[in-house]
């Protein structure tokens, strides 16, 4: 059975255009070395040859269940130790691994459409080669509940993520009694390509990356392997460096978008509660999307002193967002530079925003940058993560009635507009649509209860709630808690005095 995968496995690799055919032999014979089998028979051959060709859809759909069959098949025989997903997922990354071409050959790949065709012809390729090696695993992407909700500042794009799998707990125990490695020292730095992981590390031997030069400093592009939008990026420090706002930032931003015109690129806040998931390794997010915040129009104008020639305003968005845009990029790094220096200092108490509290500084921005109309855009959100006794996880965060379906930090994806929401929403909705349709007490489980105040306030709002309907009004519900989540991480509020406090900024920066 395994010679027939292995030649299965490299037929996939033929149609996916992931192995040419003067490597077609080689692989076979990397892979028959991986499954420590030394030969295949021609009965077997000729069977493999007498099949019809595969399209790409085809080769995708039966990748799955080719690797999960040569899975069991390496469990059975002693080359996979425990038949759980940390392991089956060390395994089948080292399995793809064997059809991936050698990093010089896809950075040469990738310039050459770069200078001979586009940029995204560049990104094109790079994208399905991603796809294709199973780094980004499409099946499991395919499982990820998605939905759009409409609110009054646009149409808010809904995820609950269920790609990313749990581990199981003999992997949780080995993980923890595993001998701690500063090699690689994150999942974001460069040493991660090829990279053959450990049950505390994951696997990335089909992980590749470019490298790019980004003012003037050494930077790669990678694709997230759990995509939340098409084509989403990273964009990593060559060093193990921690997140930093700062004015060369928006230089990195702007010059990534003059590369590359087609995506956006921006960057999580460097302060905790405000910022991402990885705070010690300086990168960006972007991709080829457009969220809902780079849709929302400019609610009121501004002028900047001495930037004139720079258009500004304020964004209609749950968020604090200035939106600049200018034909010259330099103007916008010197006048978001000054609107960073600003902030940074900022404090109204009015308003209760404060610079610092006992040496803590609680000011920063999420800046996001992108090509419209032949000019760079800026797109910078003022954030602040002070922490009171009332809230003790961020006044600027989602407050607690909403932690029932948002607890998290709200990073630059949400900060666009896009929910990330937790896996455990998919049990705790069928759980609640359950009890609706059955008139149960809402009160009667702790997860319901958790759900109950929420859920008997918008029950009221529809005539009537059945099996037609009910998960319609749900994902609605869900999405219209997301727009309260955002107006949580707001640090002004879209009402009068909220807006009279941000212009009394604005004219602090044009002191």
């Amino acid at each position: 059975m395994i010679q027939e995968k292995i030649l299965e496995l490299v037929k996939y690799g033929l149609t996916t255009g992931l192995v040419g055919k003067e490597d077609e032999v080689y692989t076979i014979n990397r892979l028959l070395e991986l499954f420590k089998v030394d030969d295949i028979d021609d009965e077997t051959f000729k069977k493999a040859a007498d099949l019809p060709d595969w399209t790409q859809d085809e080769a995708e759909s039966r990748l799955e269940d080719i690797l999960s069959d040569m899975m069991s098949y390496a469990y059975d025989n002693g080359l996979m130790s425990e038949n759980s997903i940390v392991y089956k997922d060390l395994f089948d990354t080292k399995i793809m691994g064997c059809l991936v071409s050698a990093p010089s050959a896809i950075r040469a790949e990738f310039n050459r459409l770069y200078k001979e065709e586009s940029p995204l012809a560049a990104t094109d390729y790079f994208y399905k080669l991603s796809c294709d090696s199973n780094y980004i695993r499409r099946q499991r992407i395919k499982k990820d509940l998605k939905w759009t909700t409409d609110t009054e500042f646009g149409t808010l794009d809904i995820t609950i993520n269920l790609s990313k799998p749990e581990k199981d707990p003999k992997a949780i125990a080995a993980a923890k009694n595993a001998k701690q490695s500063a090699y690689p020292k994150c999942q974001l730095c460069k040493e991660n390509e090829g990279y053959a992981g450990r049950v505390n590390h994951p696997a990335r031997q089909n992980h590749r990356i470019i490298p790019v030069t980004i003012n003037n400093s050494d930077w790669f592009f990678q694709y997230s392997p759990y995509v939340y939008y098409n084509e989403h990026c990273i964009v990593f420090n060559s060093k193990h460096t921690p997140m930093k706002i700062e004015r060369a930032t928006f230089g990195k931003l702007l010059d990534f978008v003059t590369q590359f015109p087609h995506y956006f690129v921006g960057s999580n806040a460097d302060l905790p509660i405000v910022g991402g998931s990885i705070l010690s390794h300086d990168h960006f997010q972007g991709g080829h999307y457009t969220f809902a915040m780079a849709k929302a129009p400019i609610e009121k104008e501004l002028i900047f002193k001495g930037f004139e020639d720079v258009k500004a305003g304020i964004v209609k968005w749950p968020m604090s967002v200035i939106r600049i845009k200018a034909a010259d990029k330099e103007r916008l790094i010197e006048l978001a530079d000054r609107i960073l220096c600003a902030w940074r200092g900022y404090t109204d108490e009015e308003a209760f925003i404060f610079a610092e509290t006992d040496g803590e500084p609680h000011n920063t921005i999420t800046p996001i940058a992108r090509k419209r109309d032949g000019d760079f855009e800026l797109d910078l959100v003022l954030r602040n993560n002070i922490t009171t006794e009332e809230h003790p996880l961020g006044v600027y965060h989602p407050h607690a009635h909403l932690h029932h379906i948002k607890k998290e930090n709200i990073g630059l994806i949400e900060v666009m507009g896009l929910a990330v929401l937790p896996a455990r929403l998919k049990g705790e909705m069928a759980e609640l649509k359950d009890a609706i349709l059955t008139g149960k007490d809402l009160r009667s489980t702790k997860t319901l209860e958790s759900h109950a105040d929420w859920a008997e306030g918008f029950m009221k709002k529809y005539d009537k709630i059945d099996e037609t309907n009910i998960d319609g009004i749900i994902n609605e519900e869900i999405g219209l808690v997301f727009n309260e989540v955002l107006k949580c991480a707001g640090v002004y509020k879209c009402t009068k005095e909220g807006r009279e406090a941000f212009e009394r900024f604005v004219g602090y920066v044009n002191k």
